[in-house]
């Protein structure tokens, strides 16, 4: 039997430079995506073929397919990790941006999967792992654009996977709670460029300090948590339909479940220090 085949996408750093190498230990022919393969020479380094590739541009995704089916003549696990996190007040934030979240986040993890689903039927096996976010359940204040993503993540993840039964193709979600990556602060830096004057300054300078606060970071959890969630989904028989791991993850998905709207609604308010 040749080795099986990932394709792991924003593999440059993080979540899906740990879920690259987690993969290659497991035994895969792993290709690490990325728009700049320069950030990528590490990987390549320890026998991972880089790959370049824009999540939001049809003719890139099309070419690193056709690549790795060329190569290895199939395709066995699709990581879809790409992604940020855009922050800002639903009022303030332009819709170029938002549509753009939306295309890094959603479009782009659709359209490879699209691509990646015939050769996976004609194999009659394969397994789809959409990275999404505990936000993805939960919401926070000036995160609307962003969750909005991830919401429509989970749910296109459910109809995926009840389509994609037939053919013996798995889906997985992966729900990372607060993770030790450049996330946060990237996620601030869109909040202040969006929202830093008007009507929204308090809550954006609360938020903004909320999500590069030292104090969240030195709790949150490593990428390899996520890689080896990641790595124990692809390899089990029959792997759960969402793993939600990392700092705050299981808990705070509870307490959305459990509490009413208001509740929660003033729970996370405080806890990100919004002022009232």
């Amino acid at each position: 039997m040749p080795a099986k085949t990932a394709l792991v996408t924003g593999a440059s750093s993080g979540i899906g430079e740990a879920t690259a190498r987690k993969l290659h230990e497991l035994g895969y022919t792993v290709y690490g995506a990325a728009r700049r393969t320069d950030r990528l020479q590490k990987l390549a380094d320890s026998g991972i073929r880089p790959l370049a590739m824009d999540v939001t541009d049809d003719d890139s995704m099309r070419a690193g397919i056709e690549k790795i089916t060329a190569e290895t003549g199939r395709i066995d696990v699709l990581v879809n990790n790409a992604g940020y996190g855009s922050y800002g007040a639903l009022e303030d934030v332009p819709l170029d941006e938002a549509r753009y979240q939306f295309e890094v986040n959603v479009f782009g993890a659709i359209r490879l999967t699209q691509l990646v689903l015939p050769r996976m039927r004609a194999q009659r096996s394969g397994t789809v792992v959409n990275v999404t976010s505990m936000g993805g359940k939960i919401y926070t204040p000036l995160g609307g654009w962003y969750h909005g993503t991830k919401f429509a993540l989970e749910a296109l993840s459910d109809c995926l996977r009840l389509e994609a039964k037939p053919f013996g193709i798995d889906v997985v979600v992966i729900e990372p709670g607060g993770i030790a990556t450049e996330w946060g602060s990237i996620a601030a830096d869109k909040l202040e460029k969006s929202s830093t004057d008007g009507a929204y300054a308090a809550q954006a300078a609360a938020v903004a300090t909320s999500l590069r606060s030292e104090a969240n970071a030195n709790r949150n959890s490593p990428p390899s948590v996520i890689a080896d969630a990641i790595g124990k989904a692809v390899t089990t028989r029959r792997p759960k339909t969402r793993y939600a791991t990392g700092f705050g993850a299981r808990p705070l998905i509870t307490l959305r479940r459990v509490l009413p709207d208001r509740v929660f609604d003033t729970a996370i308010s405080r806890a990100v220090g919004m002022p009232r």
